[in-house]
């Protein structure tokens, strides 16, 4: 394996550092090396373009929000060819949480994701996706 050398600001070392240690890391090349590797699998989207994939999307918005839940069962609706469950839960008696699994194509996994992210009040929108047709696991959907 080479060795490189690399400049940095002393905060981002020491967040280096902490990190390393809270999660079990041998020491800062292998957060770096996991860093770099998950950078480039966020921008190698010619490897995901037009292959069907998994992805699981998590939306949180506020309790008792009937205009988020009804934009949300209208997104489910539009995409409902790719969605396979959904699932909705409290969370902390303050928040809802929906819960999407979707299969299909990448432009239709990105078309539900940025759909869901732009219902008004939603608090968070996060996703993960996995190819059903290699290894390349947890890519990131351009939006």
């Amino acid at each position: 394996m080479s060795v490189v050398s690399i400049s940095m600001p002393e905060a981002l070392l020491e967040r280096i550092d902490e990190f390393a240690e809270k999660h079990g890391y041998s020491g800062r090349s292998e957060v770096v090396r996991e860093g770099t590797r998950t950078l480039f699998e966020e921008f190698q989207e010619q490897h995901i373009e037009g292959q069907k994939h998994m992805c699981t999307v998590t939306v949180v918005f506020e309790y008792c929000q009937p205009a988020v839940q009804e934009r949300l069962t209208r997104v489910r609706h539009e995409y409902d060819a790719i969605v396979s469950a959904t699932t909705h839960t409290h969370v902390q008696d303050q928040y809802c949480m929906e819960l999407y699994v979707l299969e299909g194509a990448t432009e239709a996994l990105s078309g539900f994701v940025n759909s869901v992210r732009a219902v008004p009040n939603v608090q968070a929108v996060d996703y993960s996706i996995a190819s059903l047709g290699d290894a390349h696991i947890d890519q990131r959907i351009k939006s």
